[in-house]
C-alpha cells in the first residue's frame, strides 16, 4: 500500500456519507488486483453509542498506536515493525498436549489461537478445553454481533454443556449428590485460556445453577441419557439458547445480573465448535464461522476439506429451509439485501431475541427493564415480521474419521473468511508447517573463518525467513489477511495502515478476526489404524 493510497484511505474517510435510517450503513473497500470498489452494505449489527457497552472487555489495540477518530490532527499510519509485532501478537495462545511416558496417545498433538480487534472492543471470543468426565477436547470460535455479551456469554457456557450431555447417568448422579451435600464437585473442564480471556464473574454462579437444572432435566429421563455426540451438540446448543431466552424473562433482584441477561439476549453471537476424541472429530457450526481441514496427500500436495456450511442468505439449503418453516407469502420478504429480513447476515446464532420473540413478549420485557438505551438495547421490529421464530440456535453437526493425512483443523470467523479462501489458508499453514519443521542449518565454517564468510551465511539463514518467522500459525494468518497485496505477499506499509486505522474506521475495512489452528497427532491415528 503505497503513501497516496494511505492518505486516500483517511480523506475518503473523512468525505464519507453516513446514510441514517433503521440500521447503519458501512462502506467496505474490496481490494480487487489493481482497482478498488466500493459496496455499500448494511452493517451486521446496531450502532453501539459510546459508553453504551460497559460490560465489554477484552484486549484491543493498544491507544499508544490505534486512532480513535479519523478527526485527529495528528494522523498517522506509521508503525515499526515491533510494533507492529506487538499488537499482532498480544492475544496469542498455544497449548501443546503433555507426552506422558514419551507415549502421546491424544490425536492433538497441540493448538495455537490469536485474536485481532476491529470492533473496540473485541465482539469476537474463542474457547479450548479438555473433558475430563467424558473423552476428547473441545475448541471453540464465536463472533458476536450487537456487542459482545452473547459471545461471552456461549464461549463460557456452551462447553459445559456439551460436557454434561455426554456424561453418564452415574457421573451425573455423582455430581447431583456432590451439590446436594455442598461438597466438591467434579470438575467437569480443564480450561486453556489466554490470560486476558475475561469471564462474568458476577454471573457465574447463575450461570451454574441453570446448568445444573439441566442435568437434572437429563436425570429425569426414563432411561440413560445416552446421547450420540451429534445429538449431544444439538441438544446443548438448543438448550444453551433457550436458557439465554428464559433468563432474560426471569425476575431478576440483582440489577447487574439483569442487565448482563438483557444484554446477552437482546445481542448475539454464532458459534463453531469442534470435539476431537481420538480419531473423532465432530464439528456443530451455527452461523458463518467456519472450520476447514488441511489435508496432505500421497504426491505431496495438500488439499482442503470443508466441515461447515456458512449459514446465509447465499445458501441454497438455508434458502429453502426459511421458505419451508414460513408461509409462502414471506417468500420474498425472508432475506432483503442479502439479510434475513434485510437485518442479519448469519440466518443462525445464539441470542437474537428480537428475530425470535414475539412482538408481544419483546414489548413486555423491554417496558418492565431499567434503562435499555444505555445498554445498547432498543425496542425495533423489523418489516413483515409475522411468525416468529425467524432465527434459530440449531447447529449442523458434521462428522469426519481422522486419518493420517489430515494435518490440522482451522476454526476462525468470518473475518478470516472474508480475507482469505479456504485453499489461501490452508496453504498458508502448510507453508508455515513446512518452514517449522526445516531445522536451522548449521554453519559450516571453512578455515580460515573471515568476516565476509560469516555475514554470507548469515544471510542465506535471513533470507529462509528462520528469523523473521511468526511461530503462532494464528498470528501468521492474522498477518496475512490484513497484511497482504495482490500478489499474496506481506505489505508492511498496508499492515500497518490496516493495524492503526482509527476505531471509526477499521470495521470498513476488516471485521474482528479469532483464529485457532489444531495440529493432529498423525501417529496417534495411524497407531489406530494399526491396532484396529
Amino acid at each position: 500500500m503505497s503513501r497516496t493510497v494511505s492518505s486516500w484511505i483517511l480523506s475518503s474517510a473523512r468525505n464519507s456519507i453516513v446514510l441514517q435510517g433503521k440500521g447503519r450503513l458501512y462502506s467496505i473497500c474490496i481490494p480487487n488486483r489493481n482497482k478498488i470498489k466500493w459496496k455499500l452494505v448494511f452493517s451486521k449489527t446496531r450502532p453501539c453509542p459510546a459508553g453504551s457497552c460497559s460490560l465489554d472487555s477484552t484486549f484491543s489495540l493498544k491507544k499508544a498506536f490505534r486512532h480513535t477518530s479519523t478527526e485527529e490532527e495528528h494522523f498517522s499510519f506509521q508503525l515499526s515493525p515491533s510494533q507492529i509485532n506487538d499488537i499482532l501478537r498480544a492475544g496469542e495462545l498455544s497449548h501443546k498436549i503433555l507426552d506422558l511416558n514419551g507415549k502421546n496417545a491424544n490425536s492433538v498433538l497441540r493448538f495455537e489461537s490469536n485474536q485481532l480487534a476491529s470492533n473496540a472492543p473485541i465482539e469476537d471470543r474463542r474457547s479450548a478445553a479438555t473433558c475430563l468426565q467424558t473423552k476428547g477436547m473441545m475448541f471453540g470460535v464465536f463472533d458476536g454481533h450487537a456487542g459482545s455479551a452473547c459471545a461471552q456469554a456461549v464461549s463460557e457456557r456452551l462447553l459445559h454443556y456439551i460436557a454434561v450431555s455426554l456424561m453418564s447417568r452415574q457421573t451425573l448422579e455423582e455430581i447431583e449428590l456432590a451439590v446436594e451435600g455442598m461438597k466438591p464437585v467434579l470438575p467437569i473442564l480443564q480450561w486453556h485460556k489466554h490470560p486476558n480471556d475475561v469471564e462474568y464473574r458476577e454471573i457465574t454462579s447463575r450461570y451454574f445453577e441453570n446448568l445444573r437444572v439441566y442435568w437434572q432435566h437429563l436425570l429425569d429421563l426414563d432411561t440413560e441419557p445416552g446421547f450420540s455426540l451429534e445429538e449431544a451438540m444439538i441438544c446443548a446448543f438448543k438448550r444453551l439458547d433457550s436458557d439465554i431466552s428464559l433468563e432474560v424473562q426471569a425476575p431478576q433482584e440483582n440489577e447487574l445480573m439483569r442487565n448482563i441477561a438483557l444484554q446477552v439476549a437482546f445481542s448475539g453471537a454464532t458459534a463453531c465448535v469442534a470435539h476431537i476424541d481420538g480419531v473423532h472429530l465432530h464439528v456443530a457450526n451455527t452461523g458463518d464461522c467456519r472450520a476447514v481441514l488441511g489435508v496432505l496427500e500421497e504426491d505431496g500436495t495438500w488439499s482442503t476439506l470443508p466441515l461447515t456450511r456458512d449459514h446465509n442468505a447465499f445458501d441454497e439449503f438455508e434458502i429453502r429451509r426459511l421458505k419451508r418453516e414460513h408461509p409462502r407469502s414471506e417468500e420474498k420478504t425472508l432475506f432483503v439485501n442479502d439479510r434475513l429480513l434485510g437485518i442479519l447476515m448469519p440466518s443462525r446464532a445464539f441470542g437474537d431475541v428480537q428475530l425470535k420473540w414475539s412482538k408481544e413478549l419483546q414489548h413486555s420485557v423491554l417496558e418492565n427493564s431499567c434503562d435499555v438505551e444505555a445498554l445498547n438495547i432498543y425496542q425495533y421490529v423489523p418489516p413483515n415480521y409475522h411468525t416468529p421464530p425467524y432465527l434459530t440456535a440449531e447447529p449442523e453437526v458434521t462428522y469426519h474419521k481422522l486419518r493420517g493425512k489430515d494435518k490440522f483443523l482451522v476454526i476462525a470467523s468470518d473475518g478470516l473468511w472474508e480475507m482469505l479462501s479456504n485453499e489461501k489458508v490452508v496453504k498458508l499453514v502448510a507453508g508455515h508447517l513446512t518452514e517449522l519443521n526445516v531445522q536451522k542449518p548449521q554453519l559450516a565454517f571453512e578455515k580460515p573463518v573471515n568476516l565476509g564468510y560469516m555475514h554470507s551465511l548469515l544471510l542465506q539463514r535471513k533470507n529462509r525467513g528462520i528469523a523473521s518467522l511468526d511461530r503462532n500459525i494464528a498470528t501468521h494468518l492474522i498477518r496475512h489477511a490484513i497484511g497482504s497485496n495482490e500478489y499474496g505477499e506481506v505489505d508492511q506499509e498496508k499492515l500497518a495502515a490496516m493495524l492503526t486505522l482509527p476505531e471509526d474506521l477499521a470495521r470498513m475495512y476488516r471485521d474482528d478476526i479469532t483464529v485457532t489452528v489444531v495440529y493432529f497427532n498423525s501417529e496417534t491415528i495411524e497407531n489406530y489404524y494399526r491396532n484396529n
